[in-house]
C-alpha cells in the first residue's frame, strides 16, 4: 500500500481461503480450529458498496426538492441583481459587463459571472423568476455532488454523504441556494476547486493544479476576492502533501497562480483598456475603475473598514466596527444572534472534529492523505471564518455560506474516522500464541489471510509486503511432508503498542460522545432564541442527544470481543508505527448486540446532530425571501430574522424600533438615532429634520418630491411578483436602497407610453429602486448613483445632456440614502429636476415629465 493514502481508505482484502476455488489454510496437528463465520459477497476491489450510489442519489434528489419546491414564491429575490439578469438577456454588451439597465448606463457593483448563468437561462426560457432562481438551486444541488465526490476519493462514501447532507442542510446554503446573490456560483467554484485539489494532491498532478486555479480564477469573475481566500489553504496543502519532490511542487503552484491571474484577468484587462466612453460606468467606484472597485469598496474595504460610497459600513474609532449591516466584529461573531442560526449549528462540532482527528493522524508521513484532508477542509474553515470574524467594512450573515461545505468536509471526515478508531483496537494474541515471520518495512501493509484468534499462521516467510503461499506450519510443528520448517524471527506483540491502540480508541470515543453533546447543547441554544417556535423540538433535541451521548459511553466500557478478522489496515487505522505482526480485530463492545446498539446509537446521534438545521433549512425553504439582505430561518430576537420580504420581520431590525438602527440609544420609528436633526422619518445632518416634506409626508430634503421615508424592508406587504410570487415592497425599504419598489399598474402604463422614443424611460435615485420600474415595464430605468446612489454615474452636466438629447422621458422622485462619502452627483441631479420641472404624483409617487427639455 502507498504511504501516502491514508490507511482509512485500503481496500478490505479478502482471505485467499475465502475465495472460490482456494484451499482452507493449513492447521497444525493437534491445534484448535476455529469455525470461521461465512463472509458477506465482497464487493469489486476500488469500488464502493453497492449501497453508496442509491444513497447519494437520494441525497441529490432530496438536495433538489428542499432547493427546487416552491422557488417562485420569492419573485425576483433580489432585484437589483434580476434587473441585471434582464438587462443582460437584452444586450450582449450588458451581458458581458454586468450593466443594470440594457442602455449600459452603469454595472453593479460585483464582476459578473454569476449574472451571465442567470442571463443564459432567461434568454433560453424567458424572464421569470424560475428561469432566474433554478440555475442557483442546481448549483447547489451540484455543490453536494462535488463534495461527496471529494470527501469519498479518500475517506470512503459514508463520510462523503455525511458532508453532503451537512452542506444540504446548512439553513444559510439552502437560503442562498434558493435566492439570486452570486454566492451560490461561488460555493460550487470553490467545492469544485477543492476536489481539484484533491486529485491533484494524490498524482502530484500540474494539470489538476491547474484547474484549481481556474475555478478560483472564475471565483473572483463572480465575487472577487472572497474567493482568493482559500488560496493560502489549497497552496499549502499541496506543498505539504503532494508526492514528488520540493522543487516540482513549487513549479507547479507557480503554473496554478498562472491560471489564476488569468482566469480572473482577462476580463478585468478587458473592462480596463476599454475607454470609459465605451463601456459602462463600472458601480460601486468613485473613479469609474474595476481595480478600485477590487481593492477598494468591494475588496480590501470589507476588511479594513475603508469604504468610500458605502452605506453604514465601516469600523468607527473605539467601535465594533462593521456598522448597522455588519454586527460585531470579533472572535464570536460566527455564533452570535445575527449569525448564529444561519452557519453555526455544527460549527463547534467541526473544530472539535478537526483537532481530534489531526492528533488521530498523529506524526504520519508527509503524504498522509488523511492528514491532508483534514488540512484542506480546516484551512478553509479557519482563514475565511477568521477573515469573516474579524472584518471591519460591511458584513451580511449569509456571506457564512462559503463555510458550509468546508464544515460539511470536516464532520464528514471527522465522525467517519473517530467512529472507525472507537470501535476498533489492536487486540493482542492469546497467550501461548506467537506469530512468527518478520516484521515488515514501516509503512507497508502485510497481506494475506489473518488466522482466527489462537490459530498460529502459516505459509512461507514471503519477501518484504508480498503475498504469503503455501502451508507452513509454526516454529516446532513438524510439516506434512517431514521436512524441516523455515524458522523465521519470533516477535511478540509490544505491551506499548497495545497500550497506544487501546489509548486511541478511547481519545476517539471521548471525542464522539463529548461532539454530540455539545451539538446538542448548541442546538439546543440556538433554538431557544426562538423561544415560540416549535418549542417541543429544543427539549427534544437536548434530551435524546444527552441521552445517546451517555450512551455510546457506557458502550464504550462494555467487556470487548473479537468477531471474524479484518485488515490489519481497516482495523488498525494506524498508520506505518502499527504493529503489523499483530492479530488486530474490530474492538466492537458488548458483542453482536453491542455493536447494533451502537450503530444505531450512531445514526440517532446524526439525525440529533441535524435535526436543529434540518428544521431551519426547511421553515427557510417555506418562506418567500426578497431584498437585498435575506436571512435564514425564523425571527430570532435580536437578529435578522426570517429575512422574507427583504429580510427583517415586520420592517424591525434588530435592537429598537421598527426602522430603527442597533447599536444607537433611543431611536424610534424610521429615525436615525444618536444623530441630531429630526423626528420620525427624517434623515440626520440634513436640513429640515421635522417629520414629511414639502411634496409629501416623510419627504427627504434634496429629494424632489420626498417620496417614502426611509422604513425598514419588509414594514409592507408587497404584492406579487411573476408567478404569482412575492416581489418586493411598494416605497421598498430605505428608500429602495435594500429592495425594489413594485409599481401599481397606473404608474406602469405610463412609463411604458411612448418608451422606444427614449434610451431610458425613467431614471431615479439607486439601483434597488430602479430595479422594480425595470423589471415592472421590461425597459431600461437609468440607476442614478448606483446602488448606494453615490456613485457620480451621471454626473449633472450629463444628466443634463441626456435630458437635452431626450433621452429620458421621467425622474422618479424618492429613493436614494446617505453615504459615507462619495459622489454627491446623485444630490445636484435631484435638486436640479426639482427646480427644473414641474413635479405631479402618480399613485402617492412623485413624478417628473422630462420631455418638455427635450431640445429640438
Amino acid at each position: 500500500m502507498d504511504r501516502s493514502e491514508s490507511l482509512l481508505t485500503a481496500q478490505t482484502a479478502v482471505p485467499p481461503a475465502t475465495e472460490a476455488g482456494a484451499a482452507p489454510p493449513a492447521y497444525p496437528p493437534g491445534a484448535t480450529r476455529v469455525p470461521e463465520p461465512t463472509p458477506p459477497p465482497a464487493d469489486p476491489p476500488g469500488r464502493d458498496p453497492r449501497w453508496a450510489r442509491p444513497a447519494l442519489l437520494g441525497l441529490l434528489a432530496a438536495t433538489g426538492l428542499l432547493y427546487l419546491w416552491g422557488l417562485g414564491a420569492s419573485g425576483w429575490g433580489n432585484a437589483f441583481y434580476s434587473a441585471a439578469v434582464q438587462a443582460g438577456s437584452q444586450s450582449w454588451e450588458a451581458f458581458f459587463y454586468g450593466s443594470s439597465d440594457a442602455a449600459n448606463s452603469i454595472t453593479v457593483d460585483k464582476t459578473p459571472a454569476s449574472l451571465w448563468l442567470m442571463a443564459l437561462s432567461v434568454r433560453l426560457f424567458g424572464l421569470s423568476s424560475w428561469s432566474i432562481l433554478v440555475p442557483q438551486a442546481l448549483l447547489g444541488v451540484a455543490s453536494v455532488g462535488v463534495l461527496y465526490a471529494a470527501v469519498r476519493r479518500w475517506y470512503g462514501p459514508a463520510a462523503g454523504l455525511l458532508a453532503g447532507a451537512v452542506l444540504a442542510l446548512t439553513p444559510v446554503a439552502t437560503l442562498m441556494f434558493r435566492f439570486n446573490n452570486p454566492d451560490a456560483l461561488l460555493v460550487f467554484l470553490l467545492v469544485a476547486a477543492a476536489y481539484a485539489t484533491v486529485r491533484a494532491v494524490e498524482t502530484a498532478s500540474a494539470r489538476w493544479l491547474a484547474l484549481t486555479g481556474t475555478l478560483v480564477g472564475l471565483g473572483f469573475l463572480t465575487k472577487m476576492l472572497q474567493a482568493f481566500l482559500v488560496i493560502p489553504v489549497f497552496a499549502g496543502v499541496y506543498l505539504l502533501a503532494a508526492p514528488t519532490g520540493p522543487g516540482r511542487r513549487i513549479r507547479h503552484l507557480l503554473l496554478a497562480g498562472l491560471a489564476v491571474v488569468v482566469s480572473a484577468g482577462w476580463w478585468v484587462a478587458i473592462v480596463e483598456l476599454v475607454p470609459a466612453s465605451a463601456r459602462p460606468y463600472i458601480g460601486g467606484s468613485q473613479h469609474n475603475s474595476i481595480l478600485e472597485l477590487t481593492l477598494g469598496y468591494n475588496g480590501l474595504g470589507r476588511i479594513t473598514g475603508d469604504e468610500v460610497g458605502s452605506v453604514g459600513g465601516g469600523a468607527r474609532p473605539g467601535g465594533g466596527g462593521g456598522g448597522p449591516f455588519s454586527g460585531q466584529a470579533g472572535l464570536l461573531r460566527m455564533f452570535d444572534t445575527e449569525v448564529g442560526g444561519q452557519i453555526s449549528w455544527l460549527l463547534p462540532a467541526a473544530l472539535i472534529l478537526l483537532v481530534a482527528g489531526l492528533w488521530l493522524a498523529g506524526r504520519a508521513p508527509r503524504t498522509d492523505r488523511t492528514r491532508a484532508g483534514l488540512l484542506l477542509w480546516g484551512g478553509w474553515l479557519l482563514v475565511t471564518g477568521l477573515i469573516f470574524s474579524f472584518m471591519s467594512g460591511i458584513f451580511h450573515a449569509y456571506y457564512t455560506v462559503a463555510l458550509a461545505p468546508a464544515i460539511g468536509g470536516i464532520v464528514g471526515i471527522g465522525v467517519t474516522l473517530l467512529w472507525r478508531a472507537a470501535r476498533t483496537a489492536p487486540v493482542p494474541a492469546p497467550a501461548g500464541v506467537e506469530p512468527t515471520g518478520p516484521v515488515p518495512p514501516a509503512g507497508v501493509a502485510p497481506t494475506g489471510p489473518v488466522p482466527p484468534a489462537g490459530v498460529a499462521p502459516t505459509g512461507p516467510v514471503p519477501p518484504a509486503g508480498a503475498a504469503p503461499t503455501g502451508p507452513v506450519p509454526p516454529a516446532g510443528v513438524t510439516p506434512a511432508d517431514g521436512g524441516s520448517a523455515p524458522a523465521g524471527p519470533v516477535r511478540r506483540r509490544r505491551p506499548a503498542a497495545a497500550f497506544a491502540g487501546r489509548w486511541r480508541g478511547l481519545v476517539a470515543t471521548l471525542s464522539l460522545t463529548g461532539t454530540l453533546a455539545v451539538t446538542t447543547w448548541w442546538s439546543w441554544h440556538l433554538l431557544g432564541r426562538s423561544p415560540e417556535w416549535y418549542p417541543w423540538l429544543r427539549t427534544t433535541v437536548l434530551v435524546t442527544g444527552l441521552a445517546v451521548a451517555a450512551l455510546l459511553l457506557l458502550l464504550s466500557l462494555l467487556p470487548r470481543t473479537t468477531p471474524a478478522p479484518v485488515t490489519r489496515e481497516l482495523a488498525s487505522g494506524g498508520g506505518a508505527g502499527a504493529d503489523a505482526n499483530s492479530l488486530i480485530t474490530p474492538a466492537w463492545r458488548g458483542g453482536r448486540a453491542g455493536r447494533w446498539l451502537g450503530a444505531v446509537a450512531v445514526g440517532v446521534g446524526l439525525a440529533v446532530g441535524l435535526a436543529g438545521p434540518a428544521a431551519y433549512a426547511l421553515q427557510t425553504a417555506a418562506t418567500p425571501h426578497t431584498g437585498a439582505i435575506p436571512s435564514a430561518g425564523p425571527f430570532v430576537a435580536g437578529g435578522f430574522g426570517p429575512g422574507g420580504r427583504g429580510g427583517f420581520p415586520g420592517g424591525r431590525m434588530p435592537g429598537g424600533g421598527s426602522g430603527e438602527f442597533p447599536g444607537f440609544p433611543g431611536g424610534g420609528n424610521g429615525q436615525f438615532p444618536g444623530f441630531p436633526g429630526g423626528g420620525t422619518g427624517a434623515f440626520p445632518g440634513l436640513p429640515g429634520g421635522q417629520d414629511g416634506g414639502s411634496n409629501g409626508t416623510g419627504a427627504v430634503p434634496d429629494f424632489p418630491g420626498g417620496g417614502q421615508p426611509p422604513a425598514m424592508p419588509g414594514g409592507q406587504n408587497g404584492g406579487t411578483g411573476p408567478d404569482g410570487g412575492s416581489r418586493g415592497q411598494r416605497g421598498g425599504g430605505m428608500g429602495g436602497l435594500l429592495d425594489a419598489r413594485e409599481p401599481s399598474a397606473e404608474m406602469t402604463a405610463l412609463l411604458t407610453a411612448d418608451a422606444d422614443d427614449y434610451t431610458w424611460v425613467a431614471a431615479t435615485v439607486g439601483s434597488n429602486n430602479a430595479s422594480g420600474y425595470q423589471l415592472a415595464t421590461g425597459e431600461p430605468v437609468m440607476p442614478i448613483g448606483g446602488f448606494n446612489g453615490s456613485d457620480p454615474s451621471p454626473t449633472l452636466a450629463q444628466f443634463q445632456r441626456y435630458v437635452a438629447d431626450g433621452r429620458v422621458h421621467y425622474f422618479i422622485g424618492g429613493g436614494g440614502f446617505r453615504a459615507d462619502g462619495g459622489s454627491d452627483a446623485s444630490g445636484q441631479i435631484a435638486a436640479w429636476v426639482a427646480q427644473t420641472f414641474t413635479a405631479t404624483t402618480v399613485d402617492g409617487v412623485t413624478v417628473y415629465d422630462l420631455s418638455s427639455a427635450r431640445q429640438g
